[in-house]
This record gives structure tokens, sequence and C-alpha cells, in this order.
């Protein structure tokens, strides 16, 4: 692999694509199972969707589910057309916000402090998400992380590669690789969409994944890339743009709603991703998988070792905890504080509000005493 112009193809950048796999796997396979989503049409659009965003951005741009939609059609077993209506409402809902502006407002009164505590509570729970996945197998997800720790920054053998390259043979070794149907070609449908599922959609998880997309998938997310490039930026607008166009269109043939994320960026960028070639690989696997592999793609996501992914997840999660270094006032910490309690104990909507209220009332007091 080599560098074309702006894009890294090197195994570094191909192992950067495969860092946020945690906020992947799972969902995508109770969408497949539980819900009945076609996987062809799913892998697909996700895979059109990296490749351009990463075309456009040259930049390691994560593409993953909206979590409460997500939580919500699977514990419920929405319908296929009910996910579709959900993520075509988005679409709308985020378009609005980037053309209206309101995205641009909300991010200009959400004080710095509030940000960093999005991005620990997010640490958190990808830590503790990752605790979970690793389900006893101690053993395993210790190895794992000792191999993050040896190989992240290793050119030529890097951490990620290395770790799901290991949960294949350990599929192999199972014998769970022998229900893999042999390739055969499944091209994404063409699909009418069912608008009178549009409000049941929204009232069900639409209304609740709103605040956490705008503060994980926007907010959050463009500061993360401004921290990491600090000579490049992408504005919560075009963040915004980005999910209204891509969830209005994923629909028509298959796709779930689709959003960014800090976390998956901060998995990307500890892995290894730098430039667009990330989502570029990562997209092509996709499209590959979902072409030729749809029929045996749950059972394949089903069997990986999730202690590998576990591990994975926490070591992000420790990555993004990092970003704390850079707090030093007190206020800053009473506000992050905050943040990180009521995202822990309720969600990240309810710790954004909280940051938001703890902030402005500080500053109300510091006046006053003033």
């Amino acid at each position: 692999m080599s560098r074309i112009g702006p894009f890294d193809f090197s195994l570094r950048e191909f192992g950067g694509s495969l860092g946020d796999l945690g906020t992947l796997l799972p969902l995508a396979v109770g969408y497949i199972t539980v819900c009945g989503v076609d996987p062809a049409g799913m892998l697909v659009f996700l895979g059109l969707a990296n490749i351009i965003t990463g075309v456009i951005y040259r930049l390691p741009m994560p593409i993953e589910p909206m979590k409460v939609l997500a939580v919500m059609a699977i514990a419920q077993a929405w319908s296929p057309g009910q996910i579709y209506a959900s993520a075509f409402a988005m679409g709308i809902t985020w378009l609005f916000l980037g053309l209206s502006g309101a995205i641009n407002w909300i991010a200009a009164h959400t004080p710095h402090s509030v940000i960093r505590g999005i991005q620990f509570s997010l640490g958190i729970l990808l830590a503790i998400q990752g605790f979970r996945m690793i389900q006893g197998a101690w053993f395993l997800a210790a190895v794992s992380i000792l191999i993050i720790l040896l190989l992240r920054d290793n050119r030529f053998a890097p951490a990620s590669l290395v770790l799901v390259a290991g949960g294949i043979l350990l599929m192999a070794f199972r014998g769970d690789l022998s229900s893999i149907q042999p390739m055969s070609l499944a091209l994404p449908q063409l699909l009418k969409l069912d608008m009178s599922l549009l409000w049941p959609s929204m009232r069900d998880g639409g209304f609740s994944q709103i605040p956490l997309t705008a503060t994980n998938a926007v907010i959050a997310t463009s500061a993360l890339i401004t921290k990491y490039w600090q000579d490049r930026s992408v504005s919560v607008k075009q963040l915004s743009l980005n999910m209204g166009v891509m969830n209005l269109l994923g629909p028509f043939i298959g796709g779930i709603p689709l959003c960014h994320g800090a976390g998956g960026l901060a998995g990307q960028y500890y892995f290894g991703a730098r430039t667009g070639g990330a989502n570029i690989i990562e997209g092509s696997l996709e499209i590959f998988l979902g072409i030729f592999l749809s029929g045996s793609i749950a059972s394949i996501f089903r069997s990986f070792p999730m202690a590998i992914v576990g591990a994975m997840m926490i070591m992000v999660g420790i990555e993004l905890a990092k970003f704390l270094e850079s707090v030093r006032s007190s206020r800053d910490w009473v506000v992050i504080g905050a943040t990180v309690a009521f995202s822990i104990y309720f969600n990240m909507a309810a710790g954004f509000a909280a940051g938001i209220a703890v902030s402005w009332m500080m500053e109300r007091w510091q006046k006053t005493d003033v």
C-alpha cells in the first residue's frame, strides 16, 4: 500500500479504519438478526458513506449507527420499514438544524468545559461497555491490551490488524467459520418508504436521539477534529449537513440511521488513522462484505471474539480521558464533574443539560461576587 495524494493507504491506515469496530459490530448484528434489516443494503450504504466522506474531508470521519435509535429498534424489534423511516426522519432533522443555523447557535453557547465533560463521559461509557464485552474472557482481553500497547504504533503490524487477524484465527479454531456460506452476489434493493412511520419512529426513539447526536456526533466530534488536526477543521454545520444528506438518501437502499461520533474518531485515530484513506479502506471492505457475504455477515460478526473488541474499546476510552490534562480551572472541573455524573447516571443528553446549567449558575455567582 502507498500514499496517493492526500490519502494514505498504509497498513497503519488500514488498522485505524478498524478502530471503531465496537460501535458497529453489536448493533449491526442486532439490526440484522432481530429486526430483519437487509445486510447488503445496510453495509453497502455504510461503505458508500465512508468513502464519500473520506474523499471530501481527506480525514478520518467515523460513520456509525445512531445508538439510541439502534437500541430502541433492537429492544422493540422494529420492522425494517420503521428503521428506514427513522433514518429518513433523522435526515430531515439534521438537514434543518444545519441549514437553519440552529446547530451553530447550540455549539456557540456550549462551554468548552461541557465539551470536555462529554468527551470524558464517552470515554467512561466506552470503557464500561468494553468490560461488559469481555464477559469473563479476561486472559484474551489482557493479551489484546498487551498487543495494543506493544504494536499500536507499529507500521508493519498495527495492533488492530493483528487483533482482527487473531480473532479470525480463533474463530477458525473454534469452528465458527464453518457456517460461512460461499460468496454470492447480493445487491441492495431500491425501497419505497412508508411515510406513515415517520412519526412513530420519532416518538419511540428519534427525539431521544437528537440531544445525544448534537453533543457526541456534532459538537464533540468537531472539537476532537480540531484537537487532532490543529490546521484543519470541520464545522458543526458541515457535520449536521453530512448526517442530513446521508440519512435522507440511505433508507432508499436499506441504510440504517447513521451519524458521526467522537468515540469512533478517537478509536480510528488511536489505532493509526490519519487521512481519509482510512474511510476509503473501511468503506471498500463494507461494500465487499455487503455484496459478496451478506448471507453470512451476521454469523461472522456474532462469532467474532467480543473480548478483543472490548479491549480495544477500553483503550479508546482511556484515550478520550487524556483530554482532561488541559483543564486547569477549578470552575471547569466543577462543570465537568456535573456533566460526567449526569451522563453516567442518566445519559449524555442529561449530562449536557446539567453541564450547561452548572456553568450558567457559576457564571452568575461570579458576577454577583464581583
